[in-house]
């Protein structure tokens, strides 16, 4: 998972060295929490949060393939 979301990232940012995905494991849920530059933060929430959204739609549809629960976090 912490691979798909980094790759979804990187090829969105026009800083793709600056992407970093850190994940942790909250009980039955794993946190993966995306931090990109500041100036690709625009370009990975979207218009009205639309990127964003479709990024954990992806996210969540791999993670229940595979049984697990998935939140994905922008900081």
């Amino acid at each position: 998972m912490k691979e798909l979301l980094e790759f979804i990232a990187k090829s969105l940012v026009s800083k793709p060295e600056e992407v970093s995905v850190k994940e942790t494991e909250d009980g039955e849920m794993t946190v993966l929490e995306l931090s990109v530059a500041q100036e690709d933060m625009g370009k990975v929430i979207g218009r009205q949060g639309r990127i964003a959204k479709a990024i954990r739609a992806v996210i969540k549809a791999a993670a229940l393939k595979e049984n697990k629960k998935v939140n994905v976090e922008i900081l």
